[in-house]
C-alpha cells in the first residue's frame, strides 16, 4: 500500500513538474513602436494569472508592417493595463504581459485569456487557425480590438471564418453578463485610438459606429470579445498622458476588467 501511494505521488510531482517545464518564460520582443521598454521591478514576481498578448502574422498595408501589426502598442499598453486590473480588481496579476503563439505546441493553454491587437491585418494559416479553435473550444477566450472600418473587417473574417466557420458573430445585447461583471455598461461609446489627438476624428476609415460583438459556445459562452471600430489598447497606452481624454480611458479599462472577469466566472 505504502509503494502504490508513493507511486501516486511521483506521478503526481512528475505531471506538475512536466505542465510548469512546459509553460514558457516571460520574453520581451521587439515592437514597431517600442524597444528598450523599462520592466517593472517586479516582473518576476509569481501570481495567479496573467494576460497573454497573441503573436499571429499579418499583412502590409501603409506603414504598417506585416508581421509587426501585432505588436502595436506593446508592450507600454499591456503594462498600464496590468496596473489597472490590479487596482481595480481581486485578480493577482503578473506586472508584465505574456506573448504567445499559434506554433502547434501546448503552450498557448497555459495561459487562457488572449489579446490580439489590429486583426484587420492578420493572416492566420490554415495551421494556427485549427489551433485557435482548439483553444477556444476548450474554455480558452480571445479579446480583438483596434481595427476599423469596412476593408479590415473582410480581412478580419477571412481569418476567424477559418477558426469557426459555421458561428455566426452576433451584435451583444446591452444585457449581456459580460457588460455588467463588475461594471454595469449600458452605456457605451466609440473610444479612439491616439489618432484623435491630431485629426480630432473619433473613428478611422469608414468605421463611423462602434461594434460591440461575439462569438459564443455551444453553452452560450462568449468565446470571442470583438471591439470593432475603435482602439482600446491605445486608450490604455495614453492613459496616463493628460492630453487623451479620461472619458475614453476609463471606459477602456472597464471593458478590460469586465471581459476579464467574465472569463473567469464562466
Amino acid at each position: 500500500m505504502r509503494l502504490w501511494s508513493a507511486g501516486l505521488v511521483l506521478v503526481a510531482v512528475l505531471g506538475t513538474w512536466g505542465i510548469l517545464r512546459a509553460q514558457r518564460p516571460f520574453r520581451e520582443y521587439p515592437g514597431a513602436e517600442y524597444e528598450n521598454f523599462p520592466l517593472p521591478p517586479d516582473w518576476s514576481e509569481k501570481t495567479e494569472w496573467t494576460r497573454a498578448r497573441l503573436r499571429c502574422p499579418g499583412i502590409s498595408r501603409g506603414w504598417r508592417g506585416g508581421d509587426l501589426n501585432w505588436t502595436i502598442d506593446y508592450p507600454r499598453s499591456d503594462r498600464h493595463l496590468l496596473q489597472g486590473v490590479r487596482r481595480l480588481t481581486r485578480i493577482h496579476t503578473r506586472s508584465v504581459e505574456q506573448v504567445v503563439d499559434l506554433d502547434g505546441t501546448d503552450d498557448v493553454f497555459n495561459w487562457p485569456m488572449m489579446y490580439a491587437v489590429e486583426v484587420g491585418h492578420w493572416s492566420l494559416p490554415d495551421s494556427q487557425a485549427r489551433q485557435l479553435r482548439e483553444f477556444l473550444l476548450r474554455g480558452g477566450f480571445l479579446m480583438v480590438d483596434d481595427f476599423h472600418g469596412t476593408w479590415e473587417w473582410d480581412v478580419f473574417i477571412a481569418s476567424m471564418s477559418k477558426v469557426f466557420p459555421g458561428r455566426p458573430i452576433v451584435d451583444l445585447e446591452n444585457s449581456d453578463p459580460i457588460f455588467h461583471t463588475l461594471y454595469d455598461l449600458d452605456e457605451r461609446f466609440q473610444v479612439p485610438g491616439a489618432q484623435y489627438l491630431r485629426s480630432g476624428r473619433t473613428y478611422e476609415n469608414d468605421g463611423f459606429d462602434p461594434r460591440w460583438r461575439g462569438i459564443f459556445d455551444d453553452k452560450n459562452r462568449i468565446m470571442v470579445a470583438i471591439c470593432h471600430n475603435m482602439d482600446l489598447g491605445d486608450a490604455w497606452e495614453w492613459s496616463d498622458d493628460p492630453r487623451y481624454p479620461e472619458k475614453w480611458a476609463s471606459l477602456a479599462y472597464r471593458i478590460a476588467m469586465n471581459y476579464f472577469i467574465y472569463d473567469l466566472t464562466h
